[in-house]
């Protein structure tokens, strides 16, 4: 079996500050139809996170502490700083950062705290907080980053809430931030769907930019006519070295997401760069079997 890297995991909700599921209800209810979200993330816990682990060689997973409402970043780091220190050498974190009110220097800083703290990076998403991508009241922080070698993780592509539209995450203001911060690393999580071909341009001007697909079924990204197929035709070759097998669980189980990489015909080599050796590049990890995938 071949080692994984799961590039994108939630911290688990029973180590949030805020227990439940606690969003304003337009936020909230078309992710509930759609994704099962609010039963998923309560039933989501630790110990089902690390059993998933063992049974589908996970060997390491990167937890995100990401925020898409008003808690605390501190709390979140706090809380995943101490799962980190509880799991050594299994668990890595990207943490968060507060964006409401958005005080420029205050995300600056938190970056520098996360760096610190050991932590990779920091995930946000500013569309849930009506800003664009390259909002520049963002640019301390992305700056902050960049000099600091952490890696910014963005939501990209269709969002389910009903309170912000999606225009804050097109592609072109990615493509913006990476002209103007040519060393930090971005991960687009959710790769951008509709914008597919136009985040496959970004990506392929900006070697620093990965696609990660967490909380996607693969057998639609694998699948003509979805709106996937430019990616899934360069996933092979040209995007090979920038894309993450990312779960995004509770919200996509690993052993469906595993399932389906596996049957969807990428060849092993792919399949290598996308479980492991890509994620093991940006995140400074041990890339696992040499072998290929199984």
């Amino acid at each position: 079996m071949t080692t994984i890297i799961d590039a994108r995991v939630r911290l688990p909700q029973e180590l949030r500050a805020r227990p439940g599921y606690q969003v304003p209800a337009r936020q909230a209810e078309q992710y509930d139809r759609v994704l099962d979200l609010a039963r998923k993330l309560d039933e989501g816990t630790l110990h089902d996170l690390l059993t998933i682990m063992d049974g589908e060689g996970i060997s390491h997973a990167v937890v995100h502490a990401e925020s898409e409402g008003g808690e605390s970043a501190q709390a979140l780091n706090d809380a995943l700083l101490a799962l980190l220190a509880a799991h050594p050498g299994r668990l890595s974190g990207v943490g968060a950062v507060d964006l409401r009110p958005l005080w420029p220097t205050r995300a600056a800083r938190q970056v520098a705290a996360a760096a610190a703290s050991g932590l990779l990076g920091v995930s946000v998403q500013p569309a849930f907080f009506g800003l664009d991508i390259d909002d520049r009241a963002l640019y301390p922080m992305y700056s902050r980053a960049e000099e600091l070698g952490l890696v910014v993780a963005l939501h990209t592509g269709v969002t389910y809430s009903r309170m912000h539209p999606m225009r804050h995450e097109r592609p072109e203001l990615l493509d913006q931030v990476a002209c103007d911060f040519p060393d930090l690393k971005l991960i687009a999580c959710h790769a951008g769907w509709p914008w597919v071909t136009e985040l496959c341009a970004v990506a392929r001007r900006h070697p620093t930019v990965y696609l990660e697909f967490g909380g996607l079924a693969p057998k639609y990204v694998a699948r003509a006519g979805t709106g996937w197929d430019t990616l899934f035709t360069m996933m092979p070759n040209v995007l090979r070295e920038q894309v993450l097998y990312g779960s995004d669980w509770p919200v996509m189980h690993p052993r469906r997401a595993l399932a389906e990489w596996r049957q969807s015909g990428l060849p092993a080599p792919a399949l290598q760069a996308l479980f492991a050796g890509n994620a093991a590049r940006l995140f400074g990890l041990k890339a696992g079997d040499p072998e290929g995938a199984r």
